[in-house]
């Protein structure tokens, strides 16, 4: 019985209702709010009580009929009152005008942590009559509200009390007349079942259920339509428990899901053939919602389901049903009002038998020969004509697919491994899968579904460059008839390969020679029978000789020039760019780029596509083994056969006949690379263009610097091309992609592409840009480009290092390169660049050294050490703050090696090459430690000499022996009780460095540079950036590269034997080891 208000008014948004009920567990709980005093009020929704007119100060009200005195304060407002302020805010909402739009999402947003808001919500979308957009936009704001405030340990959670009064409001009634907002009530509280059923809402099911039983259509629709989405929400809960409560309920409800789904199938079945076409629909949709719910229970609900005799009765009853309903097919039409749910229905039905299939193979087993019976029947045999469409065939070949490729349905190779199910599916499957029936599926799949449709070939005609980029990758085998029907294919051949193969070169040999021009049947049989042997290149392998049908056949059929030849003649090129990469020899590759050059003057466009795709994918890639493999992930996913990888990493042809060559390929360079440009003009749509793109990329990336006298146009385009593809995001980043390639072949002659490249490097980094989430990666991969190979630093090119703070911020995966940028950057002009951004980059570095792994802790500290490198005056000057922390972690002995490791680089140069800042920081550090300088300065000695062994690179270990060697001659007490672990480090690295010369048979150190030549390259390296110049001159000038170890050991000795004298000094080598001191000795002789 509702509770009585005694001050409740009338409002536009009638009274929620209140009812007190007794809970499974026995509680009392009063739905909706506790009590409707004045106080209640307050507490329950306090923002409202509190609402002053300038919450939409300015902003005019078009859509509310509400006065505009509601915006006053009121001093003891109902729940009535609170959902007329809400309500207006939602109709503001909804407006089109941002001005009022804007204010009212904000006021929204500011309420979703309110008490009581999502209550008001509530009784708004269950209102039915207030507008339905108003109620729709209630209804996501609660869903949202669920996300992110039901959990108890969200922040500004809801209260256990306005939960159990919410849970019991969404229950109440199912009969929502709107299918939208009815769809958005029921994943709304499944997506609350989620986290509070069965163990907060054990009522929820129960009532589901009594309303499924109901004789409202509209209430046993809608109560259905929730019984799905709780059912599909709890299904998909992973973990262990979870699992076990969604077992409990199937089995609990398992029967009557399966009597309803029959009851309303029946009921179908007798309206539809009663020709009551609108009653079925409404059955039908039941029906349709009643298998959902079956399809998650039987899938997820049984651990062992072949052990429950409903479920298996259930899924044998599925093919008898799916032949029910394909009947009806036949008989309703295609212009039948239940068509469309007819064609749904039979789909979910063959989505039980794959999601079965796929998570209880071994459960599956009594049902493989029915399956493949009723596939293959609808599939490959007249059974199917009349009353199959489309997706059902690529369902069923899926189907068959599965079974075929199935692990579990394979016998071990170990006689362990064998178990009695994988024995009884092999012998089920050799049972069916005998030569007959494999011959007539392998010449059904060619000489049927591989060929081109009337629908393929008008696209041919009308649409291109559509047909041409056709996606058919990843996984659109599982909803696209052509990929689907390849993919069949490839899992059957190779499975059977021994039977087919002989069918396949059968049709191969009918079909030699050229075929009549004026028989269409004729031309795609051979393209469908092409187009199969170029898919089972692989397995083909032994039986086929390429290079010989190559020169006697297919170049002959590439000279037909007829117009209604190009379905051949662009098959013919895609089935070379097959074979390529399996057999081909190196010889026919001139001849190959001959043929290559006259398709790309095809009049027909789609061959012209055709030919630069394979140019990109399949011949100038080079075709080593495990490139090769590379190239079947990413471009054939779904198809990967053990024979294939096994020919790639067991066979083991000639490199040459593999390898693309670039002096082969020089000839018709300047050709080649015009007509690609051509075809990037002629092409119109953004993923025409982008293929294209990906090709003239390739060819650089391939020739390298040889491109430079052929790429005037393409520099002159490109920039026309950016401006246009300003809504095309994936092109531009295409663009970004041929400009990373186009710099590095240009070199430092890229200088000159500045005016254009610059902007686009701005405009892809900068993280205020919305484009930066698609351009971003490749932008950096660019900029980084541009800096290694630009001659000198330019005033724009050092502007846009602006963008870096903010990069440096979002901390990404493209981190990495972004402290690659910023040693480019030091590279190419140290002073100017850190006089203007080492302010802020040192900052950057403070925050994210608070926060960061090892790995990228050792990256930020690479970036110093370069810049200590490349200026060690000015680099300890900029780094400074964070210099004292790398001192610290040294003495501290930092645990991680390759960071202490970091550490000792960065301290010996400052040390060797800036001794002054050294001693100056060191004196500060003491002081701010209560130590004394030579104190801190001896444990840090003692810390390096013990740390040693986690400097591995050698010139580290050099620049270590260096560093220390810089404290001598020393009187000073503390350094000359460190002196036997300094020379113990000196001997290490000399050990490191010390070569011995072949011309004078003495000791050398390796690590000197004496002077910089230009290396000598082959036609295949790659040249040298204007980096690795600037590299190597630094090189010239660095002490690590420039100092001898082992003189700079010896004057050092000497010195400090000058300084002690020959007796104290004596005394002081007496504190080194003998061994030591005679490897010492050995490294020293001659000087």
């Amino acid at each position: 019985m509702p509770i009585v208000c005694p001050n409740y008014k009338p409002m536009a948004v009638p009274a929620i209702r209140y009812q007190k009920r007794q809970s499974a567990a026995g509680y009392v709980i009063i739905t909706r709010l506790q009590s409707c005093s004045r106080h209640s009020h307050k507490r329950v929704f306090p923002s409202l009580i509190t609402l002053h007119r300038q919450s939409f100060s300015g902003h005019s009200c078009k859509h509310s009929t509400l006065p505009s005195s509601r915006y006053e304060v009121y001093p003891a407002m109902d729940i009535d009152s609170a959902s007329s302020v809400v309500l207006q805010a939602l109709t503001q909402a909804t407006s089109q005008d941002t001005a009022v739009l804007k204010p009212a999402e904000e006021q929204l947003r500011q309420w979703e942590t309110q008490p009581g808001f999502y209550s008001v919500l509530l009784n708004i979308f269950n209102n039915q009559m207030l507008d339905v957009n108003v109620r729709w936009l209630a209804v996501l704001y609660f869903k949202n509200g669920i996300d992110r405030y039901w959990r108890r340990v969200a922040p500004h959670a809801l209260s256990e009390e306005e939960k159990t009064s919410l849970r019991a409001g969404l229950i109440t009634n199912f009969n929502e007349p709107v299918n939208q907002i009815a769809t958005q009530i029921a994943v709304l509280i499944a997506k609350v079942a989620r986290l509070d059923c069965p163990r907060q809402w054990p009522e929820l099911i129960p009532i589901l259920l009594e309303s499924v039983k109901g004789q409202d259509g509209l209430q046993q629709h809608r109560a259905l339509l929730t019984f799905y989405h709780v059912t599909k929400t709890l299904a998909s809960k992973r973990l262990a428990q979870d699992r076990r409560l969604f077992q409990d309920l199937a089995s609990g409800i398992y029967s009557f899901a399966c009597s309803l789904w029959s009851h309303h199938t029946d009921c179908f079945l007798q309206q539809i053939y009663a020709r009551d076409e609108a009653a079925a629909l409404g059955s039908l949709e039941r029906t349709l919602l009643s298998l959902k719910v079956l399809r998650k229970l039987t899938v997820h609900g049984f651990q062992e389901p072949q052990e429950n005799m409903e479920v298996m009765g259930f899924l044998n009853a599925v093919f008898e049903r799916l032949k029910q309903f394909l009947e009806c097919c036949r008989q309703v039409g295609p212009d039948s009002t239940c068509r469309e749910k007819l064609e749904k229905t039979i789909i979910l039905y063959t989505k039980v038998l794959l999601d079965f299939l796929e998570y209880h193979p071994c459960a599956f087993l009594p049902l493989i020969q029915c399956s493949l019976e009723f596939a293959v029947s609808y599939v490959f045999t007249p059974a199917g004509e009349g009353v199959t469409f489309e997706r059902f065939i690529v369902q069923c070949m899926n189907l068959i697919k599965m079974i075929v490729k199935n692990d579990a349905y394979k016998p071990s190779k170990n006689m362990e491994g064998r178990s009695q199910e994988n024995l009884e599916a092999h012998k089920i499957k050799t049972a069916f899968f005998t030569h007959p029936t494999l011959t007539e599926i392998g010449r059904r799949l060619v000489s049927h579904y591989f060929l081109l449709t009337e629908e393929e070939l008008a696209m041919w005609e009308e649409d291109p460059e559509s047909f041409a980029v056709e996606e058919t990758g990843g996984d659109s085998w599982k909803y696209s008839l052509r990929p689907c029907t390849e993919v069949l294919f490839l899992d059957i051949f190779h499975n059977y390969s021994q039977t087919l193969t002989p069918v396949l070169l059968d049709m191969v040999q009918n079909l030699q020679g050229p075929t009549n021009v004026e028989d269409p049947v004729q031309l795609l049989m051979k393209d469908a029978v092409y187009n199969a042997v170029g898919l089972a290149a692989y397995e083909l392998f032994d039986n086929v000789d390429f290079d010989q049908w190559f020169k006697n056949q297919l170049l002959g059929e590439l000279q037909v020039r007829h117009h209604r030849y190009k379905l051949i003649r662009r098959r013919v090129i895609w089935l070379i760019g097959q074979w390529i990469s399996v057999k081909f020899k190196s010889d026919l590759r001139p001849l190959l780029y001959e043929v290559i050059l006259s398709l790309m003057q095809d009049p027909d466009l789609v061959v012209r596509i055709e030919t630069a795709t394979t140019l990109k994918l399949n011949i100038l890639t080079v075709l080593t083994a495990m490139v090769t493999l590379k190239n079947v992930l990413i471009f054939n996913t779904c198809r990967i056969y053990h024979k294939q990888l096994d020919f790639i990493l067991n066979s083991h042809p000639p490199v040459d006949d593999f390898e693309f060559r670039t002096e082969q390929f020089l000839p018709y360079l300047e050709s080649i690379f015009g007509l690609l440009f051509q075809l990037l003009q002629q092409v119109t749509q953004c993923d025409t263009k982008m293929q294209v793109l990906h090709v003239i990329s390739c060819v650089i990336e391939r020739v390298n610097i040889q491109i430079r006298p052929y790429v005037g146009c393409l520099v002159q385009y490109l920039p026309l091309l950016w401006k246009q593809s300003e809504e095309h995001n994936m092109l531009r980043c295409a663009i970004l992609t041929t400009l990373i390639h186009l710099v590095q072949g240009l070199g430092a002659e890229s200088k000159n592409l500045y005016p254009f490249l610059l902007p686009v490097i701005q405009l892809s980094t900068d993280v205020s840009q919305p484009p930066h989430v698609y351009l971003l990666e490749d932008g950096l991969e660019l900029w980084l480009v541009t800096l290694e190979n630009s001659p000198a630093v330019t005033p724009e090119l050092l502007r846009i290092f602006q963008n870096m703070s903010a990069l440096l911020e979002l901390s990404s995966e493209n981190l990495r390169t972004c402290f690659h940028i910023v040693n480019a950057y030091i590279y190419l002009s140290a002073t100017e660049f850190l006089q203007n951004y080492a302010e802020s980059l040192c900052r950057s570095f403070c925050d994210l050294l608070k926060d960061i792994t090892n790995e990228g802790q050792v990256q930020v500290l690479k970036v110093v050490e370069i810049a200590l490198k490349v200026s060690p005056i000015l680099g300890a000057h900029m780094f400074q703050p964070l210099l004292p922390g790398v001192f610290r972690g040294i003495v501290d002995g930092e645990r991680y090696p390759v960071v202490m490791s970091t550490y000792l680089g960065i301290m010996g140069r400052v040390l060797l090459q800036n001794s002054g800042f050294f001693y100056a920081l060191f004196t500060q550090m003491a002081a701010e430690s209560n130590q004394e300088m030579e104190q801190l300065l001896g444990s840090v000695i003692d810390m390096w000499v013990d740390r040693m062994d986690n400097i591995t690179q050698p010139e580290r270990r050099k620049l270590s022996s260096l560093a220390l060697l810089s404290l001598l001659p020393s009187d000073n007490s503390v350094i000359q009780d460190k002196f036997c672990g300094i020379i113990n480090i000196c001997v290490e690295a000399l050990h490191d460095v010390m070569t011995e010369d072949p011309d004078t048979g003495t000791l050398k150190d390796c690590m000197l540079m004496s002077h910089f030549e230009e290396p000598k390259l082959s036609d295949d390296e790659e040249p040298p950036t204007e980096q690795d110049k600037r590299k190597k001159l630094l090189a010239l000038e660095d002490p690590v590269h420039s100092v001898s170890l082992q003189q700079f050991v010896y004057e050092k000795l000497k010195t400090q034997q000058t300084l002690m004298g020959d007796q104290g000094f004596g005394v002081l080598m007496e504190t080194v080891d003998t061994e030591l001191v005679r490897q010492l000795q050995e490294f020293l002789q001659g000087l």
